[in-house]
């Protein structure tokens, strides 16, 4: 165990004084056991640790007591204030990692109001969500997702928000508000989008903006239509592959739909029994490894092989994560819309 070390560590120190005797200073190296201890573990173990100093210089003081009087108390402050600067430093940390504890509780709750969970089925649609954060500390990102179901259609938004931070969060917050509204009162995708361009417009500044596509599933799930303001396509994985769909009718991100003023177009596609179709934030792809590869999503092999939908997202992940080797550089939200296999008919 790693805590052990800082015992080891001490014990052979002191060994070493015992046997070479006060003509080497090793004493005063023991004030590192705290400090090593106190980068292992909390207060009792910075506290153990130098009682154990502290034996080891008595142990000192009676094996040699001719000359070492001077030694023995300069160790002996050395270790006192070791053992004091090690604790102080493990209780702020615990002070610390107790307010960060409390702070990111609040962000996680802040973002699970905005993100709320996915149905995992909706008619002849399973739904598959995962959200990897990119970091441990209490930051929450601008990564949204939501699906509406109607009487007539399934519909759903995934997106990124420019930024980080509570900035972020707050630009995901209005889009989804008013996609909440909209895609039960609205006849289409384009008049979804147009809602909330109006709705950013006031609330937006000229520096702002959110990458999102839009999705809608017929109630029978045969047919598909996509809006992309300047996201990432999804994939459509389907019996010939997986392959980007919907790359000519990106437009711009919403929020900067008012410099162009040209109409949102709308892409049809049929989507057949067993089809799926994989949406994404740009942080997978995006994702890179050390040597500044991106990861080569069409080309996983977690989307080739016929399998479970959470199967298939969760080795996607795997096989990201492996290809990165190291913390996520950004958010990563998957959603997959799996349309159920025909059933089979007898003669």
């Amino acid at each position: 165990m790693p805590q052990v070390a800082p015992f080891v560590l001490v014990a052979v120190l002191g060994g070493v004084q015992l046997t070479v005797g006060s003509r080497w200073g090793v004493l005063s190296l023991l004030a590192v056991g705290p400090a090593l201890a106190a980068a292992l573990g909390g207060v009792r173990l910075v506290l153990a640790v130098g009682a154990e100093v502290l034996v080891i210089c008595a142990l000192f003081a009676v094996a040699n007591p001719a000359g070492s009087e001077v030694a023995y108390q300069r160790a002996l402050k050395v270790s006192l204030v070791g053992i004091g600067v090690a604790a102080a430093a493990c209780l702020a940390r615990a002070r610390r990692d107790r307010d960060l504890a409390k702070v990111r509780l609040i962000a996680e709750a802040a973002q699970k109001v905005v993100l709320r969970p996915v149905p995992r089925q909706v008619g002849p649609l399973k739904l598959t969500m995962r959200y990897l954060s990119a970091s441990e500390e209490a930051r929450v990102g601008g990564d949204l997702y939501d699906v509406v179901s109607t009487p007539h259609c399934v519909r759903l938004v995934v997106g990124d928000a420019e930024g980080k931070g509570l900035a972020a969060l707050e630009s995901a917050s209005a889009v989804l508000g008013v996609f909440r509204e909209a895609a039960h009162e609205e006849g289409s995708l384009a008049a979804i989008v147009s809602r909330i361009e109006s709705s950013l417009a006031r609330e937006f500044s000229d520096e702002e903006f959110v990458t999102a596509i839009f999705a809608e599933f017929r109630a029978d799930g045969a047919e598909m239509k996509l809006l992309n303001c300047g996201h990432p396509d999804p994939l459509l994985l389907g019996p010939a592959g997986p392959r980007f769909i919907g790359s000519r009718q990106e437009g711009l991100p919403l929020g900067l739909g008012h410099l162009t003023g040209e109409p949102r177009s709308t892409l049809t596609i049929a989507f057949e029994p067993g089809d799926q179709v994989l949406f994404y934030t740009d942080g997978i792809a995006e994702a890179r490894n050390r040597a500044g590869e991106f990861f080569p999503l069409a080309e996983s092999a977690s989307l080739r092989a016929p399998q479970r939908p959470e199967t298939l997202v969760d080795r996607l992940c795997n096989e990201m994560n492996k290809h990165v080797g190291h913390t996520l550089d950004d958010d990563v939200a998957l959603l997959l819309v799996s349309r159920d296999a025909a059933p089979l008919t007898h003669d």
